[in-house]
């Protein structure tokens, strides 16, 4: 098992990976990543110097990934979280943990003062996860994010 950036050959696996944990959580609705139209080449939207998009391999297999990127319509001192999805088999392993602390150490390398992150009721474990490594709730929602479909929004300090 290995946490690398991801590649292009990498695009398809982990767009149809997310789509797949959106539906299993009944979560595939407008305003969520289901619909992000970049959600089939992510190796380009994390392209530039203060982001990235991670994914675990496993026998060459696809099986999670998560991303920093600038919190869109924000601060450029906050990044945000992004994508944060794993195959159903794959959790419960750490392994959620360690692409939110491989992020979130990218994020301090690039000096990002905070960490944002938008989500939903029906991913009720990764908040219990997100709370675990530091964030907090918020009362509203920062930036401008177009994921109007999620309605907990959650931050976390980092330097």
């Amino acid at each position: 098992m290995q946490i690398r950036p991801i590649i292009i050959s990498d695009n398809e696996k982990i767009g149809h990976l997310i789509q797949e944990v959106l539906e299993e959580h009944e979560a595939n609705v407008p305003g969520t990543a289901y619909f992000d139209e970049m959600l089939f080449s992510l190796s380009k939207v994390y392209q530039s110097e203060k982001a990235i998009y991670y994914v675990i391999e496993e026998d060459g297999n696809i099986i999670g990934g998560a991303g920093i990127n600038v919190l869109e319509g924000g601060d450029n001192s906050i990044c945000e979280l992004q994508k944060i999805y794993l195959k159903k088999e794959a959790r419960g392993k750490g392994l959620g943990r360690k692409l939110i602390k491989k992020c979130l150490d990218f994020a301090a390398e690039k000096k990002y003062s905070n960490c944002y992150l938008e989500t939903m009721p029906q991913l009720s474990k990764g908040i219990e996860l997100y709370e675990k490594v530091g964030f907090k709730m918020l009362d509203k929602p920062l930036g401008n994010t177009s994921h109007h479909g999620c309605s907990i929004w959650m931050l976390k300090k980092l330097q």
